[in-house]
């Protein structure tokens, strides 16, 4: 491979690159979704296999028609909070009430968690009533059998009693019951974690004289695509369920791209799940998930109902017959969160969980975005700050990468010392390429030097890099992480501009995505932009003109679009350019070699020469 293929390879590795980035930056927008419109649904969901019809949530949400007036976000939800009774929910890390109608968990917030960092920001809003906008609640109930009615056994608009518990907190559980009035008495027994995990136990008592047959089923719905819905390909948000053998994700457009099942009165997805099951939707920073018992067998449905706008997860379990004078009980876990690794990762090792570090999106790359996460934190367990330890991790990557990078920077440190006989070989060679190539072979094996060795250290960074950005962007340990001064949210870009010289004048900084964001970066990117430079001025300049200005432009036109990535991603690739120049310069001094980066912007570079001997003193 001669050095014009090499630098051909390169620049179409590097053009790949920009290519995929642009593609991140501004993903080609989804195409409109007109959804086939099914008759209207009844209060029923169908017949699903081997049960009775479940009570859909929603029956009198009125469908949002174009051109109406938009409603106030805040006075809705606070107009839906006071329709119903509710007992309260109290822990150090959520808080929020349950419904008794319905016994719905439809209120719920964050309280680690800021909407942004401006003073006195609101905590985050994960779960909101039905009739607020965006409604997005789980419930509980049974779904009749045979021989029953609807009105035989709890539904969503049922008015649950509290037995016992005045709030729901750590270690105090509260118990609700309700009579069918024809023998069967359910109750419903909610306890809480110190995280975010539910569990909700359901039973059902037969006084009758005739056995009753039902299924216990978990649902949670979600009016609507979420308000903050990123639309990402580099991260999955939607639907998310785990069958046992397989990890199923589904975004909003392929629910609502899915075939109407008329057992189930929308269009579903329905799988049988025999055991290690969950289901339910992942946000970017946060998660609402059913998970039955490792043991149970369920069927687990995702659900779009398309007249009222409305997303659902149902994991339906085992049909139960319950004779008369007997009682049966089931248990089912609501995980209500924040996506943090430690949590989750616990409730996988410490609660039988199966795989539930999955729920986090780590992409194609797992088995690099895992492992690169894993030392991230470690390393902020022991530094405190995440902008320290995402340089430590790239000082760990490039100690791991340095035996192939030293092979690599000698071999271009003997390219550019070869340049000169290499331009002889070609005007020799003149149109022939094939003579050009045959002598260029013999050179390289004459001077031992693989021109193919520079490519391959850029080629492990890509898939690094794209891993780095996943976790950076995915993982809400560094959501409003702080580093130095005024970068405070590592998982955002830079916010200082040159639209006001850093701060210097009065004016704002131009709104995140625009243009002129892009255009007047921040301190962060022009810092990365100059790093770039400095490096490529120790590599080896391409002798064709237009590969020559594409590799001068490369860094200018990075650092303008790498403006609006993530400040901890920015950090990254500026240590990791800092990192190699000092690495490339002493390897190339301890070869012989003085770049001359600073005296010379065209880094020519110039052979040490020894030290004369010392004369003999004259006699």
């Amino acid at each position: 491979m001669d050095e014009q293929t090499r630098n051909v390879i390169l620049a179409t590795v590097l053009s790949a690159a920009v290519m995929l980035i642009w593609f991140v930056i501004f993903p080609p927008p989804e195409p409109p979704v007109a959804p086939d419109l099914p008759p209207a649904a009844s209060d029923t969901a169908g017949t699903p296999p081997a049960s009775g019809a479940l009570p859909l949530p929603g029956a009198d949400s009125a469908v949002v028609q174009p051109g109406v007036a938009p409603v106030d976000p805040n006075a809705a939800r606070n107009t839906a909070l006071t329709e119903a009774p509710r007992i309260d929910i109290r822990t150090e890390r959520l808080e929020g009430s349950i419904s008794l109608v319905g016994g719905r968990i439809d209120d719920l917030s964050l309280r680690d968690y800021r909407e942004t960092l401006a003073p006195g920001a609101e905590i985050v809003t994960l779960m909101s009533p039905e009739g607020s906008v965006g409604a997005y609640y789980a419930l509980f109930g049974w779904a009749q059998g045979a021989g029953m009615s609807i009105e035989d056994v709890p539904n969503a608009e049922t008015e649950w009693q509290v037995e016992s518990g005045d709030a729901l907190t750590v270690g105090s559980d509260i118990v609700l019951a309700w009579t069918n009035g024809s023998g069967l008495t359910f109750r419903r027994t909610m306890s809480i974690d110190e995280d975010y995990m539910f569990t909700i136990t359901q039973s059902v008592e037969n006084t009758g004289a005739a056995p009753a047959r039902m299924a216990p089923y978990g649902m949670i719905a979600r009016h609507g695509e979420p308000d903050d819905l990123k639309g990402f390909f580099i991260i999955h948000e939607g639907a998310i369920r785990q069958t046992g053998e397989e990890l199923n994700e589904v975004d909003y457009g392929g629910l609502r791209d899915m075939d109407p099942d008329p057992r189930w009165g929308a269009a579903a997805d329905v799988t049988a799940v025999p055991e290690n099951g969950w289901i339910g939707f992942t946000d970017h920073y946060w998660m609402t998930t059913l998970i039955p018992s490792p043991e149970q067998s369920f069927t687990a449905a995702l659900q779009y109902d398309a007249t009222r706008d409305i997303y659902r997860s149902t994991a339906l379990l085992d049909t139960v017959e319950v004779a008369p004078g007997a009682r049966a009980e089931v248990t089912q876990k609501l995980f209500a969160g924040a996506k943090e690794w430690e949590t989750i990762r616990e409730y996988q090792n410490e609660k039988g969980i199966y795989r539930f570090v999955d729920s986090i999106d780590w992409g194609w790359f797992y088995f690099l975005t895992k492992p690169i996460f894993w030392v991230l934190h470690e390393l902020n367990k022991i530094i405190g700050n995440m902008g320290w330890s995402i340089i430590g991790l790239t000082l760990i990557i490039k100690a791991l990468l340095l035996p192939l990078a030293y092979k690599s920077y000698v071999s271009m440190a003997k390219m550019k010392e070869l340049q000169p006989e290499m331009e002889k070989i070609k005007e020799r060679a003149g149109e022939d390429r094939q003579k050009l190539q045959k002598e260029m072979m013999e050179l390289y094996k004459k001077e031992k030097v693989n021109p193919a060795s520079g490519c391959l250290p850029i080629l492990l960074q890509i898939p690094i890099f794209f891993s780095l950005y996943k976790v950076i962007f995915v993982t809400i340990e560094l959501r409003h992480a702080p580093w130095i001064g005024w970068i405070r949210d590592l998982s955002a870009p830079d916010p200082s501009s040159l639209y006001n010289f850093w701060g210097i004048f009065p004016w704002d900084t131009p709104e995140p995505g625009s243009i002129l964001a892009l255009i007047f970066i921040g301190i962060l990117p022009l810092v990365l932009g100059v790093s770039m430079w400095l490096q490529q001025k120790l590599n080896p300049a391409p002798t064709d003109p237009t590969q020559a200005m594409i590799f001068a432009w490369m860094p200018w036109v990075f650092m303008f679009m790498l403006g609006s990535f993530a400040s901890g991603l920015v950090i990254y690739w500026i240590a990791n350019n800092t990192i190699t120049f000092i690495q490339q310069y002493a390897i190339m001094r301890s070869q012989g070699y003085k770049p001359d980066v600073f005296g010379n912007i065209l880094s020519s570079f110039k052979r040490d020469k020894p030290a004369e001997p010392e004369k003999p003193p004259k006699k």
